[in-house]
């Protein structure tokens, strides 16, 4: 057996791709550690009014109990903690512009400039499409939900309700709806990208309102207000996202269209570089769906190769040199 030849590895092809993950990576922690430190720098200015902000974060419990009952702290050191946890979950929500900002400085040098020019906006639209999800949360869901809540509430029982679960409550709300209002940046994207088309979208309508409801099921609390409120604006967003994809591709094509078309003469440098009389050459249709060879023309192609291979074998044999005999017979005698 013959053993394989190991070719020896470059160092210097070795020591480049190291040095060049090492950059990426010491990249990475610089971005990671600023977007830190702006969470932190809104953490400090914000801690200090860390109990009005979370008055005014109940502000849609408290404003439909009225004298009925209060808020509560059921942990000991929940009156402390509770403030704290809603201060760091807002200066991470306001510092979400910055983070995405870090992460285009890190992402963007792989990127062509194709890329750079539809991210940049989608990166803007997402962020303040999510901002005004938490807002329709705010003003329009919770105020309806409470209203709702504190309606049937039962005869004789006070509504006390804890402010650690009041918390994680509104802040699952809150990001529900920031992420369901991204709809049409996901529908805009699954178009550009060509994974289908508006109609054919379109056409699936039906199951994506179902969706859309079943969706508020799980990311809301159980009522079938908030599900409600979270899945007719997913709806509308579906549409719009739609809508933009059709202006997109609609200004895309007009774009190809403007597109200057070759002159005479490269159109002529083209056509002269193709031999048309060629009785060995053919166009090939594009457009043509391909069939593929069955057996006995299979056949019969490589038995007119082998034949070809035969007479091109006989006519080098014949066109070979003369032997030295032959050329002693025809040299003249002196």
């Amino acid at each position: 057996m013959s053993q394989e030849k190991k070719t020896p590895k470059d160092p210097d092809v070795e020591v480049s791709k190291e040095q060049g993950f090492l950059t990426h990576l010491f990249e990475l922690r610089d971005r990671v550690l600023r977007a830190v430190i702006a969470v932190i720098a809104i953490f400090v200015v914000l801690f200090p009014f860390a109990e009005e902000i979370y008055r005014l974060l109940a502000s849609p419990l408290l404003s439909n109990i009225g004298d009925q009952g209060n808020m509560i702290a059921i942990g000991v050191a929940a009156p402390f903690l509770i403030p704290l946890k809603l201060v760091l979950v807002l200066s991470i929500f306001i510092a979400i512009p910055y983070l995405l900002f870090q992460l285009w400085m890190f992402i963007a040098p792989a990127l062509y400039t194709s890329e750079k020019k539809l991210a940049g906006p989608l990166v803007f639209s997402s962020t303040i499409l999510f901002y005004l999800g938490a807002a329709f949360a705010h003003f329009v869901v919770l105020p309806l939900a409470f209203a709702f809540f504190t309606s049937i509430t039962i005869e004789g029982v006070e509504a006390t309700t804890d402010i650690a679960y009041y918390l994680d409550f509104v802040l699952t709300v809150y990001f529900a709806f920031g992420i369901a209002f991204e709809v049409p940046i996901a529908t805009f994207l699954i178009i550009a990208v060509g994974m289908t088309t508006p109609d054919k979208l379109a056409q699936k309508r039906p199951y994506i309102i179902v969706g859309a409801f079943v969706i508020g099921m799980f990311l809301t609390p159980p009522d079938i207000i908030s599900q409600t409120l979270l899945a007719l604006p997913m709806w509308a967003l579906f549409e719009l996202g739609l809508l933009i994809s059709r202006m997109f591709l609609k200004n895309k094509k007009k774009n190809t269209d403007d597109e200057p078309e070759p002159d005479d003469s490269a159109k002529a440098s083209t056509s002269a570089a193709v031999p048309p009389e060629d009785p060995d050459y053919e166009i090939l249709d594009m457009d043509a769906e391909y069939e593929p060879m069955t057996d006995e023309e299979m056949d019969a192609e490589l038995g007119a190769i082998e034949d070809e291979d035969d007479e091109e074998d006989d006519d080098s044999d014949s066109e070979s040199p003369p032997s030295e005999d032959d050329t002693k017979e025809t040299k003249p005698k002196k």
